[in-house]
């Protein structure tokens, strides 16, 4: 069996989730509810459980506040909210689970065994150590994002890419150094991630960073000189939005 918590301040939500596990995650067994910072400190204490399913704004502060005094701990978190807001990029360069209210029935047993699959490793403290500090860097510069690759996780700051190339459903990330991480996601998960105002996808196998150009040569759609030497082609349909990012 696995003992969780859960944490939220609306009582109807508690009900919900309570009933959705109950149903269909019945492995999973609630030793406790609370609905604020403090109360959800003592509870975690007193029954030290296994998952916290953690709504982000609460009583007395919100879920970074709470995890942040109770660092280090090793319980699995899955967070839950109703805000698709600025938490839920950090949530994606983290590479964490979280649930959007109404809680989806798939996504919540997806994020169950995630998390079941988690409990005798070590990565995921490390992922919520990169989440907090992304939380209390919202700059660009300061943030960092964390690659899931074949045989773990590889951690890095987003300035660091160069560029993502497309490789049948993987993606190569090139950083500055020179070297480049084979990652177990799509480019189009990359280009959905990455900030826009950094990144660009100039063609179906390339995002690059645009801080990186060194030149554009013309041509069709034309090609891009990147910092590392890399010649890359830009698509013609995507030259005219690519060349506007320089013209503001």
């Amino acid at each position: 069996m696995i003992n969780a918590v859960l944490v939220d301040d609306e009582i109807d939500s508690v009900k919900i989730l309570e009933r959705l596990l109950k149903e269909y995650c019945p492995e999973v067994v609630i030793v406790g509810v609370a609905d604020g910072v403090e109360s959800g400190i003592k509870v975690m204490q007193e029954t030290r459980p296994d998952i916290v399913f953690l709504d982000i704004e609460m009583k007395q502060g919100n879920a970074f506040d709470l995890l942040n005094r109770l660092m280090p701990f090793n319980f699995q978190v899955i967070f839950v909210t109703a805000f698709d807001n600025y938490a839920i990029k950090a949530f994606k360069y983290s590479a964490l689970d979280y649930l959007l209210k109404p809680v989806d029935i798939d996504d919540m047993k997806n994020a169950v065994e995630k998390a079941k699959a988690r409990m005798n490793g070590n990565v995921f403290y490390n992922q919520m150590k990169l989440l907090l500090h992304n939380i209390e860097n919202y700059q660009i510069s300061q943030q960092k994002i964390a690659i899931p690759t074949i045989d773990g996780m590889t951690f890095i700051s987003i300035r660091e890419i160069m560029r993502c190339e497309a490789e049948t459903g993987y993606t190569y990330i090139h950083v500055d150094s020179g070297s480049k991480i084979l990652a177990t996601k799509t480019i189009k998960e990359y280009e959905e991630m990455l900030p826009s105002t950094l990144f660009y996808r100039i063609h179906n196998s390339h995002i690059i960073n645009l801080e990186k150009i060194k030149k554009y040569q013309k041509g069709r759609g034309g090609h891009v000189v990147m910092d590392d030497g890399s010649c890359l082609e830009v698509a013609i349909r995507r030259r005219e939005e690519f060349l506007s990012k320089f013209m503001k």
